[in-house]
């Protein structure tokens, strides 16, 4: 299948992922305009999208024989304009922070190249337990070559 759709999970542009959204009615609000929480769906998309493209798969996560997660703890967002239905939309993200257990990215969503939302997202990679657990080598490997092929 990703010979037929070979940028299902976006594409890496100018060191950051980038993942084409069409708004549907389904993430809209009565009044045809995206519903403030659909915004960190497409955000998550394009978090767990570009993480897919660096080799680091969500199901995969493991330490030793221990499963892994990410977890948000804090996100900084600003709403700048809104976006409507059959809106195209590019989700752009970039990862800043790979230190310890803390994955922090920036984060833009762009119609027709204006910046509509931006958010900067902190999260920790953690046990099931809840405890933070360190990235794993292959995680930040993975994610710094992946931002280094777009230049």
């Amino acid at each position: 299948m990703s010979e037929k759709w070979p940028d299902l999970a976006g594409r890496i542009e100018g060191g950051a992922h980038v993942l084409p959204i069409r708004v549907y009615y389904e993430d809209t609000d009565f009044t045809g305009i995206v519903y403030h929480a659909g915004y960190l769906r497409f955000a998550e998309r394009g978090r767990s999208d570009c993480l897919r493209m660096a080799g680091v798969h969500h199901h995969e996560l493991i330490e030793g024989e221990k499963p892994l997660a990410f977890a948000i703890h804090k996100m900084e967002i600003e709403f700048l304009k809104p976006a409507r239905i059959d809106d195209l939309l590019e989700v752009h993200t970039r990862y800043v922070t790979l230190k310890g257990a803390r994955i922090e990215a920036e984060q833009k969503i762009l119609r027709g190249g204006d910046v509509i939302w931006q958010a900067m997202v902190h999260a920790a990679c953690i046990h099931q337990d809840g405890r933070p657990a360190r990235l794993p080598k292959a995680v930040i490997d993975g994610v710094e070559d992946l931002m280094k092929r777009g230049g």
